[in-house]
């Protein structure tokens, strides 16, 4: 294929609003795909808001949020409310090789974009939702969000937490960027089943399903009759070898030991207590996890002898497993994460491009593009419709039929590129 993206040609409507769906589409955008995101004219996807909000950081002049999710995309005012915006909407349908949404089903049945309204029109058609509790089931229709559908209801919010605190909030897009994934997973399959049978299909995910699969390693011991543990006490936690200790210079090194057998006498060499090993506490799993209290107490004295840069030469030295608690902005500078490409420039023709995070699926022989810029409101609207075969006396009429935006829309204050 030489330089060509994998997915150069592949035509993909962005029906969708906020984080999940259209990350999906993004990832598609990476490989190449043609992404028009449809917009409701004035307002623009509610995303376009998400970085101006407390408690998010805020970057004056740069939506960052919006940024990274809608790179790569092609912006397009649409009223689908409008009787004149059908039109519209057939000849999009009957373009695109992917149709990615999020509406609600009861919202889905109100403007007609069902899979059952949408798939007589191109039947080679891969329809992709996404919704917070399913599409069966008494919720629904109920609104679900990564907090919500992803992270409480799975009961990850109850146990990422200590013992006599109050649950978490999850970080903006936690549920939602794994949930993308999923759904791009599963337009990926439908796409190769297109391959084989030349027949569209539909993909589903949802919150609430993502969140049961990131909590499944202790869901599954619920659904056989297991007592899971409840949040933990650091003081005296399950295992005393798999938690975080401060350094004298207030920063945390969390330790990670699998194969305890090996490790620990390795572990207790290096940081100075060999004479533990013959401790009875330390003598085998069930004896340190009996005992984590007094490990835990000996631990911390013994972290908070030397600085995080101290621990790690120690720690490297003796070839043990763990882990830095690091900072947002220490790994906005990771030189890991640059290295390997997490990190990548936008393609906005600048001299000093800023850098966007990139989606974490990779292809060795089929590169991504260069993320360019996330679009403006309604950027793209007149281009697309021209492609769509609408003459401009067409566009015209859509436009004063309030089906469309209007020329050159700005696009919401505080919000845009």
């Amino acid at each position: 294929m030489g330089d060509t993206p994998l997915l150069q040609g592949l035509r993909v409507l962005d029906l969708a609003s906020f984080i999940a769906a259209p990350a999906a589409a993004t990832i598609l955008s990476d490989f190449g795909a043609d992404v028009v995101k449809v917009e409701p004219p004035g307002i623009g996807d509610t995303y376009r808001m998400l970085s101006q909000l407390p408690p998010n950081p805020s970057v004056p002049g740069v939506n960052y949020t919006w940024q990274m999710d809608n790179r790569n995309k092609r912006s397009l005012e649409l009223n689908l409310k409008a009787p004149a915006a059908a039109e519209v909407l057939g000849r999009l349908v009957r373009w695109a090789d992917v149709l990615i949404t999020n509406f609600p089903p009861v919202t889905r049945k109100k403007l007609g974009l069902e899979y059952s309204d949408l798939a007589p029109l191109n039947p080679r058609l891969v329809y992709a939702d996404i919704t917070g509790f399913g599409e069966t089931g008494p919720e629904a229709d109920k609104p679900g969000f990564d907090v919500t559908a992803y992270w409480a209801r799975s009961g990850l919010m109850d146990l990422i937490r200590q013992a006599d605190s109050a649950p978490t909030i999850n970080l903006p897009g936690m549920g939602d960027h794994s949930t993308a994934v999923s759904l791009f997973a599963g337009i990926m399959t439908a796409l190769y089943r297109r391959e084989r049978t030349g027949e569209g299909s539909r993909v589903t995910a949802s919150l609430i399903a993502q969140g049961a699969w990131e909590a499944s390693c202790w869901l599954q011991a619920a659904l056989l009759g297991a007592e899971n543990p409840r949040p933990s006490d650091r003081r005296r936690p399950p295992n005393a070898l798999g938690i975080a200790y401060r350094t004298s210079d207030d920063r945390w090194i969390l330790l990670a030991f699998v194969n305890e057998n090996k490790q620990v006498p390795l572990f207790l060499q290096a940081i100075g207590h060999p004479e533990a090993a013959e401790d009875p506490r330390f003598h085998d799993s069930a004896s340190r996890h009996a005992h984590s209290a007094d490990i835990v107490e000996l631990l911390d004295k013994r972290f908070a002898t030397k600085t995080l840069a101290e621990w790690k030469q120690v720690l490297d030295g003796a070839g043990l497993t763990y882990g830095v608690v690091q900072t947002l902005e220490e790994s906005a500078q990771d030189p890991q994460l640059l290295a390997e490409r997490v990190l990548v420039p936008v393609d906005d023709g600048s001299d000093d491009p800023i850098l966007t995070v990139d989606s974490p699926v990779r292809v060795d022989q089929a590169p991504k593009v260069r993320p360019r810029p996330a679009p403006e409101l309604g950027q793209h609207t007149d281009e697309v419709l021209s492609e769509l075969g609408f003459a401009a006396e067409d566009i015209a009429e859509l436009r004063a039929a309030s089906a469309i935006g209007s020329t050159g829309t700005p696009a919401t204050p505080g919000v845009t590129q």
